[in-house]
């Protein structure tokens, strides 16, 4: 399960980090991306372990309130998959491939 949550809340930085404050995408940053413990964190910038526990918790809900109304994450995922199910179906389309594959390249560049 906290491999799982590790996992959706780097995708989900990914998708909205420019939507939090700097104090946010760091603490979210090195807790998930960086693996740093609350304690370490909590040295970095000479702040309460609650203080850091509290404000990771709060950019948690918000960033899965963005994703609850901006729907990046999981239309990224959509598109995703209906691009490898169209060049498998059109697999012997070698243009039509190429195109497929220019989309989700650019899909990909974007995040």
């Amino acid at each position: 399960m906290q491999i799982e949550k590790t996992n959706r809340m780097n995708t989900l930085f990914e998708f909205y980090a420019t939507l939090l404050t700097d104090k946010q995408m760091n603490y979210i940053e090195l807790y998930y991306a960086d693996n740093y413990s609350l304690a370490e964190i909590a040295e970095e910038f000479d702040v309460s372990r609650q203080a850091v526990y509290d404000n990771i918790k709060r950019t948690e809900k918000v960033l899965e309130s963005y994703e609850e109304k901006l729907h990046l994450f999981s239309n990224y995922v959509v598109r995703n998959q209906m691009l490898e199910s169209l060049m498998k179906t059109y697999a012997a389309d070698e243009q039509l491939v190429s195109k497929l594959q220019e989309i989700q390249q650019i899909d990909e560049e974007e995040f």
